[in-house]
């Protein structure tokens, strides 16, 4: 199963290009030019992982990732800056965010993350699915 991936970043140029390398690479891959189309798109879908740009107009990357972790706290955030700073790498993962790369990022580092990401995702629902479970069969006495 092909890992389903938001890509979302202003840079409609630089989107495209990474979106087609990520496909080649199988994964699944949506394409946003905004935070707010991020925002609107993972309330909607249930990605595997989230790509997101810290520099965005209208609403910043930080602020697309508080909302996308409010409405999806279990959707691994991957944040792309061309300006990297301490402090938005440290308000990002303060919020949540998996982890932060510089762009233009190694695609072979990417999907690595990505993969990474989702894995803990898969296993932390899978644990969720099972504990689920478990309280069904002993609250029935089964």
């Amino acid at each position: 199963m092909k890992i389903k991936v938001l890509l979302a970043d202003d840079e409609k140029e630089f989107v495209n290009a990474l979106a087609q390398r990520l496909e080649l690479r199988d994964l699944s891959v949506t394409t946003v030019y905004s935070g707010e189309g991020a925002i609107e798109m993972a309330e909607k879908i249930d990605f595997g992982v989230i790509v997101l740009d810290v520099l965005m107009p209208e609403i910043t990357g930080i602020d697309a990732l508080k909302k996308i972790k409010k409405a999806k706290p279990n959707t691994p955030v991957i944040m792309l800056t061309g300006e990297a700073t301490v402090e938005n790498a440290i308000q990002g993962m303060k919020l949540g965010a998996f982890d932060f790369l510089m762009k233009p990022a190694d695609t072979e580092l990417l999907v690595g993350k990505i993969t990474q990401a989702y894995t803990l995702k898969y296993e932390h629902e899978e644990r969720i699915r099972q504990a689920e479970i478990e309280n069904i069969i002993n609250t029935r006495g089964w």
